[in-house]
């Protein structure tokens, strides 16, 4: 069983030639005049999708950039031991990077539109799950370069990722000098890129590709404790991040006051029109109030509109389906629609 488990979930069974690998891989990291030119036209496309607020216009951005060839380029070279091809990667990437910037930089300067739209604002809080969404990407689009079949894995992955808006919408916050704006962006960039690149490593030293170096023991003792450093430091603000927002919601879901929160019978359940004909509508919310302390206490509480007078078994039949749906002890406030009840 354990034999026919490690088959199904095996990478190694269909893998492509280990020569066909480098050649796809490297290839496509070349910053070539063609691949330049690809890059701006996406930096455009994805700045001004940014600065209109299209989503779609963004996801176009993001399937043309070939940014990401170089980010798994850089993890090759250290599976393969070739710090040449790491090196030739890295700076490769960091100019594109430059490149990057330097557009995104001039159109926000020279567009007349600097509202802060939502889909910038959406690439200044990156948190844990998109270090979690760049590391399956990451996973998903070494394996499925490596197969022998091309597959269209890659697309998905790029606009999983994002590699693209984040330094768009940090080109922004450098052309508004919007210092927040810009770090935030930055940072969910170096969080996709690292983590693309850390998981394409981990990928293609398990397939076992060959070795074009070696590293001394006490190189490959270095590179092991500078990765291992660097995770933990990239991770740590993006937990911090996600710390801040579910304490955020948690305060959000909490600070509900009087009955703010209207739910009509039909959108609540189906059932209750059955079970409880005589209800017209219901209004949940939290009412805050102060006990003897002058602490603030916060109470669970319901507004019965009834069409007709509810028998005692029905009352109880309520009550305590309320007390299933809310999660608490609600207390119940029943008006009646007919004035003469």
């Amino acid at each position: 069983m354990k034999e026919k488990i490690r088959e199904i979930f095996s990478i190694r069974n269909d893998i492509a030639d280990y020569d066909e690998i480098k050649e796809r891989i490297v290839g496509a990291s070349n910053v070539t005049g063609t691949n330049l030119c690809i890059l701006m036209l996406a930096i455009l496309i994805a700045s001004i999708g940014l600065n209109m607020n299209s989503t779609a216009v963004i996801i176009g951005a993001m399937l043309i950039s070939p940014i990401m060839g170089t980010i798994q380029a850089m993890g090759y070279g250290v599976a393969a031991s070739d710090l040449n091809q790491a090196k030739r990667a890295g700076i490769g990437f960091l100019f594109q990077i430059i490149i990057c910037l330097v557009t995104s930089t001039l159109y926000f300067k020279l567009s007349p539109i600097s509202t802060e739209t939502s889909e910038l604002l959406a690439r200044t809080q990156p948190n844990i799950w998109d270090v979690m969404i760049a590391s399956c990407g990451g996973l998903a689009g070494i394996i499925g370069i490596t197969r022998k079949e091309k597959s269209n894995v890659i697309p998905g992955v790029a606009i999983a990722t994002a590699l693209m808006p984040p330094l768009c919408t940090c080109g922004y916050g450098i052309a508004h000098s919007n210092l927040r704006i810009s770090l935030g962006a930055g940072y969910l960039f170096l969080v996709n890129a690292y983590f693309i690149c850390i998981t394409s490593m981990l990928v293609l030293i398990i397939l076992k590709v060959p070795k074009e170096g070696t590293f001394s023991v006490q190189q490959r003792k270095t590179i092991k404790r500078k990765l291992i450093t660097n995770t933990i430091l990239i991770m740590i603000p993006s937990l911090v991040v996600a710390g801040i927002m579910v304490r955020q919601a948690d305060i959000d879901n909490n600070s509900v006051t009087g009955f703010e929160r209207v739910i009509s019978v039909d959108n609540l359940t189906q059932e209750i029109n059955i079970l409880f004909p005589s209800i017209s509508d219901i209004k949940i919310g939290t009412l805050k109030s102060l006990d003897k302390n002058g602490r603030i206490v916060s109470k669970p509480s319901a507004i019965v509109y009834l069409k007709n007078k509810m028998g005692k078994d029905e009352s109880k039949r309520f009550e305590k389906w309320m007390k299933k749906v809310y999660d608490k002890n609600c207390e119940l406030t029943f008006i009646f629609e007919n004035k003469e009840q």
